[in-house]
């Protein structure tokens, strides 16, 4: 049984969080689509990850990988192959489209096939600007030399 959930009512009272709502309504629409082919997501270190997918059958020029603006998306098409000759078929080949939302500073570094696992790596780099940084601690005294000098008032006549 699906429900879908109205996010309507917390546009009212939020300002920014756009993104948030539309990650959760595409992750919803998402789970309607098959599952196949299965697929593993791996943290492999603090700051990457792997999606191993399984394309048994599929080639390399089978298979298409695209990023754009938070989106992987991994498609596969299979050339169709002559169906004379099989006594039972039961390598699925069927078209297959997996999309994944992916976080901010999330870049794929690459992709390798090797035995019917379709390994994509990524990796999370924080800017520079954006990393937790150290604030130094004053003391009292040290703030109180540092105050602003008092304007002086002049002298009424």
């Amino acid at each position: 049984m699906a429900t879908s959930y109205d996010y309507a009512p917390l546009f009212r009272s939020s300002v920014g969080f756009d993104r948030v709502f539309n990650l959760l309504e595409n992750a919803q629409r998402a789970r309607s689509i098959s599952d196949w082919p299965p697929y593993d997501i791996v943290k492999t270190g603090d700051d990457s990850y792997r999606i191993s997918i399984a394309v048994a059958g599929f080639a390399e020029n089978d298979l298409d990988i695209t990023y754009q603006s938070n989106l992987l998306t991994v498609t596969g098409k299979k050339q169709e192959a002559p169906a004379d000759g099989y006594l039972h078929r039961g390598i699925a080949g069927r078209p297959f489209e997996h999309r994944f939302e992916l976080a901010d500073h999330v870049r794929v570094d690459g992709a390798d096939l090797c035995n019917g696992l379709l390994s994509i790596d990524l990796v999370r780099e924080i800017p520079e600007a954006l990393k937790p940084r150290k604030i130094s601690i004053q003391s009292a005294a040290a703030l109180r030399s540092e105050a602003t000098p008092q304007i002086e008032a002049q002298k009424a006549a």
